[in-house]
C-alpha cells in the first residue's frame, strides 16, 4: 500500500477511535440518567400506593387565610 493509503486509514481510525470514545461517554450519561428517572419513578409509585401525598391536603370547609 501506498504511504497516502496508509495515512488516509490511520486518520479514519484515529476519528473513529475518538468517535466510539464521545458515544461511550454519552452512552454512560443517559444510562446515570435512566438510573435516577428510575429510582425516582419507583419512588413515586411507592407514594401513591401508601397513600401519600406530594402536597398536603386542606378539608374542603376550611377558608384560605386571606378571607
Amino acid at each position: 500500500m501506498s504511504d497516502a493509503r496508509i495515512d488516509r486509514l490511520e486518520e479514519r481510525l484515529a476519528w473513529l477511535e475518538r468517535h466510539v470514545t464521545e458515544q461511550d461517554k454519552v452512552m454512560l450519561e443517559q444510562s446515570r440518567r435512566l438510573d435516577r428517572a428510575l429510582a425516582e419513578l419507583r419512588l413515586l409509585r411507592e407514594r401513591a400506593a401508601s397513600g401519600a401525598s406530594a402536597t398536603p391536603e386542606t378539608p374542603a370547609d376550611e377558608r384560605p387565610p386571606h378571607y
